[in-house]
């Protein structure tokens, strides 16, 4: 797989841990890191490897993925947008990756190894501050994931779900909020903990109330269906 170089100061510019960065600081870390491409289906990291570099993602889409005793995939994370990044928790703790991460398309990312993240981190407190407030953040929606599978039916899942989709991926509408790009039923059953066919039930029962009408991948929800599970 190729493409075109990714402007790659501006890139780290848009990471939220560099955001803080001034010209010349950038400057240095574009120096530093690598450009990686990895074509669709293809393996990033894998879970229990070292972990041995930070990943940003320049263009495409990746999963952060675990895998059951049955082989049922659970999606824990996408990453979507230009500046998503991942693997920074075992490069601070030197454990080795507590989850897999597979690219859903054609992807480009840029790789910045443990020493470079290093360097880095030595030289500027206000990253190191920022990668705590990252962690601290995505601690909180790992909480919300388990809580989510622990504690809700699968309608009150699927519903969670697409509410955080509309937060992110979602456009104001006349009659509520589309989302144009709706995750595949197959990927919003790894998210959710279930069985695509599952998902597609709840969907029919969704729209059959008419709290939600499916076309293709794009979605468009009802303001009282985001009312009730807002």
């Amino acid at each position: 797989m190729s493409g075109p170089r990714p402007a790659i100061r501006e890139l780290l510019r848009n990471v939220s841990i560099f955001a803080h960065l001034g010209a010349a600081e950038l400057a240095d870390l574009e120096r530093l890191v690598e450009l990686r491409e990895v074509a669709a289906d293809g393996l990033v990291v894998g879970q229990e490897e070292p972990g041995d570099a930070l990943y940003v993602l320049a263009r495409g889409r990746c999963k952060v993925v675990l895998y059951g005793e049955s082989g049922r995939e659970i999606i824990l994370r996408v990453f979507k947008k230009p500046g998503d990044f991942f693997g920074e928790m075992s490069l601070l703790d030197g454990e080795p990756r507590s989850a897999t991460v597979i690219a859903m398309e054609a992807s480009q990312l840029l790789r910045l190894s443990r020493e470079a993240f290093g360097q880095h981190l030595r030289s500027s407190s206000a990253t190191a501050l920022a990668v705590m407030a990252e962690l601290s953040r995505r601690l909180r929606e790992a909480d919300g994931v388990i809580g989510n599978l622990a504690l809700l039916d699968v309608y009150g899942r699927l519903a969670r779900t697409l509410r955080q989709l509309a937060h992110s991926d979602g456009e104001e509408s006349a009659d509520g909020v589309v989302i144009r790009d709706l995750p595949t039923q197959q990927e919003l059953a790894g998210l959710m903990g279930t069985s695509r066919e599952t998902v597609s039930r709840a969907f029919a029962e969704l729209s059959r109330r008419g709290l939600v009408r499916l076309t293709g991948r794009r979605l468009l929800l009802r303001r009282d269906f985001l009312a009730d599970h807002g």
